[in-house]
């Protein structure tokens, strides 16, 4: 009995939740501008691995339509957008001195976003590629410190 009441409890908490508005928004406002990509190889590797975050071009899955995760992804994704947006590439500052670091560091992609996007896995040679290209177009904070 006791065991069947949290199960029923369980489920309506569930659907209660849904109901919070957060997290259902998915917006895609419209691409202004994009940077100056150093490569269409970069661009590639940046669209392939970071635009549903970094981007107003994100593809949102299903299970970002189900709370919680619907609140993680919709926190995530406006975050991101906020420190670094390739889709709105004049209209605010930009975090890009830090994009080759992040990415060198393994900062980016962050490790909850691989095992469900096996397309932002990049090889070694994919890596490298990309982390050169991300230095031509950004800079390298780490290189000019260490200088």
């Amino acid at each position: 009995m006791n065991g069947k009441r949290v199960l029923v409890t369980t489920i309506v908490l569930f659907g209660l939740i849904q109901l919070i508005p957060y997290g259902h928004r998915h917006t895609n406002p419209p691409v202004s501008a994009e940077p100056d990509w150093d490569s269409p190889r970069t661009r590639e590797l940046f669209f392939r691995a970071c635009k549903d975050c970094h981007s107003n071009q994100t593809k949102w899955p299903w299970y970002s339509h189900v709370a919680p995760a619907s609140w993680l992804i919709e926190r995530d994704v406006e975050e991101a957008r906020s420190h670094f947006n390739v889709s709105e590439w004049r209209r605010r500052k930009q975090h890009s001195d830090e994009a080759a670091e992040k990415f060198r560091d393994k900062d980016m992609p962050p490790w909850f976003y691989l095992p469900l996007h096996a397309e932002a896995r990049f090889s070694d040679a994919e890596r490298a590629d990309f982390l050169a290209g991300l230095i031509r177009m950004f800079g390298d904070e780490d290189a000019e410190e260490g200088d």
